[in-house]
């Protein structure tokens, strides 16, 4: 049975030797009681002194050993058993490695299933931006997120309707000529997806790579800054010449 739990043969006859004898034995009665050779005894008494398993005392220069009682060696078993799993479940956890690479992917259809995979696996927060008839398909999902509990924020170009409070409206300039199409999506500040058009192809990354998590984060907030400022000061920034042509030249 002890060696179930990762005993040696020969640690096992000792102990059994050790556990059924009515006294304590030496080398010689250990070697006799057991059956292991004499030139490998001292080795395993010394590894069961090592693991818990015998007691040792000289007596009169003569070494003695007897074995720890069966009902501790049992919980010493379950006791030791217990930690090792407790150490496994803790390297599993350590091991865990976030794939920080960047990936690319192209062909809208592709790119909006996989942004509506990465929303359904939201748990914490959302963080969006689009066009609103872009947007829009995600609705039902966002909202239902929302209903859930978890923190929606969408910035959006062009009017959306929807019940989650925390929107950010864009209404382009009709001088502003530049402005492309693209999204971003940000989930429970893990994972980010940004998809834009490139020769008419909607391509896209999508990466947990922490500095570019934090990157897009703040994109994100500097165009919900961006066009707070402008809605409230509108007048008086498109009276700027300077800062104007500077708004207008932004392609996202």
């Amino acid at each position: 049975m002890l060696q179930q739990f990762g005993f040696t043969q020969y640690e096992s006859q000792v102990y059994q030797s050790l556990v059924t004898s009515d006294q304590p034995l030496d080398a010689t009665g250990v070697v006799k009681g057991s059956g292991v050779p004499r030139a490998k005894v001292y080795e395993v008494l010394h590894r069961l002194a090592e693991k818990g398993m015998i007691l040792e005392s000289t007596v009169e220069k003569k070494r003695l050993y007897s074995a720890l009682p069966v009902e501790s060696a049992i919980e010493k078993l379950k006791a030791d058993f217990e930690a090792n799993v407790q150490q496994l479940r803790e390297a599993k956890s350590k091991q865990t490695i976030t794939d920080d690479r960047v990936w690319t992917l192209k062909d809208n259809q592709s790119i909006q299933s996989l942004m509506k995979g990465m929303l359904d696996g939201a748990e914490q927060s959302v963080i969006l931006s689009g066009w609103s008839d872009d947007l829009s398909s995600y609705l039902p999902l966002l909202e239902k997120k929302y209903n859930d509990g978890i923190d929606v924020k969408i910035h959006v170009i062009g009017e959306l309707s929807t019940v989650i409070p925390d929107v950010s409206t864009l209404l382009p300039d009709t001088q502003h000529g530049t402005l492309e199409r693209s999204r971003i999506l940000i989930i429970d500040q893990q994972e980010m997806l940004f998809a834009g058009i490139e020769d008419t192809v909607w391509q896209a990354i999508r990466t947990r790579s922490k500095p570019l998590v934090k990157f897009f984060t703040e994109f994100f907030y500097h165009d919900v800054a961006l066009t707070e400022i402008t809605r409230k000061y509108k007048d008086m920034v498109m009276e700027d010449k300077a800062v104007r042509d500077v708004l207008l030249n932004l392609r996202y």
